[in-house]
């Protein structure tokens, strides 16, 4: 058995998100039908995690098995030109048995995009939210501070994430190595985030709860103290989905690792 690895990127806006499910087209279930055909044989399509809903990727990670003798490049034209325009496979390469695109992974980095212009442009209404009150930046800024490092995030978590029950695993903590609001033009505003794991809407509400600082409705004080409180009640709405896109997932043959320091995209 091979394991191929895959490097993937999708417009969300059409899908129920990254898992296969029942009720209606989702990106896992387009790329197995894809690999099935393929490799004349059904496949299973391993993700580095879930996108939910309307969530956008520009560098998810996955792997499958197969026995097809097919080499890379062939495979690769192959399978995206039995894939819908919205998806399309950027890299494929072979990995060794041990390789697992979730498993491996060592890191991600989502990219939350705000439009804070008066008017939204219609051709980039799928890919950024819109938010035209004015926004305290230095206060948002001293908010990510805040959450960068290790922290219980439960405030940010959103019911499904975990079985509460479980006393194993890690619970609600996860590690933010760098969290940073850049300005990449006028009016556009990107919330990156760099942590070895997110819980469910983690970004989404994290970022709803900042727009709350940014606009006066909430102190940074008051938002210090929802990461002690865990309570998710005490946070700010969930931003729309249209606005997050995975970056990109880190490996250990990633050049930005190790992860003793922090990881930096440009915005």
């Amino acid at each position: 058995m091979r394991t191929i690895r895959l490097l993937i990127s999708f417009d969300g806006t059409d899908y129920r998100g990254w898992q296969r499910q029942d009720c209606g087209p989702t990106i896992q279930a387009e790329i197995e039908r894809a690999t099935t055909l393929i490799c004349n044989r059904t496949t299973t399509v391993h993700g580095a995690g879930r996108t939910d809903a309307g969530v956008h990727a520009l560098g998810m990670t996955a792997h499958f098995q197969t026995e097809s003798a097919i080499k890379p490049f062939p495979l690769l034209k192959g399978l995206n030109a039995l894939l819908p325009d919205d998806i399309r496979i950027l890299d494929l390469r072979e990995e060794s048995p041990a390789f697992h695109a979730r498993f491996s992974a060592r890191a991600k980095t989502y990219r939350y995009a705000v439009y804070n212009g008066p008017i939204e442009c219609p051709l980039k209404r799928r890919y950024r939210s819109h938010y035209p009150s004015a926004l305290a930046t230095d206060a948002i800024r001293c908010c990510l501070d805040t959450i960068t490092g290790t922290h219980d995030f439960s405030s940010f978590e959103a019911t499904g994430t975990r079985d509460k029950k479980q006393a194993t695993g890690r619970g609600a903590v996860r590690t933010l190595f760098s969290a940073e609001l850049s300005n990449p033009e006028p009016g556009l505003f990107h919330f990156i985030l760099v942590g070895d794991g997110f819980l469910r809407h983690m970004v989404r509400n994290i970022v709803g709860t900042l727009l709350d600082v940014g606009r006066g409705k909430r102190s940074i004080e008051d938002f210090n103290l929802l990461l002690s409180q865990r309570d998710r009640n005490r946070a700010g709405a969930t931003a729309p989905a249209r606005g997050l896109t995975l970056l990109a997932v880190h490996y250990d043959d990633d050049k930005r690792l190790p992860l003793t320091g922090k990881i930096r995209l440009h915005p």
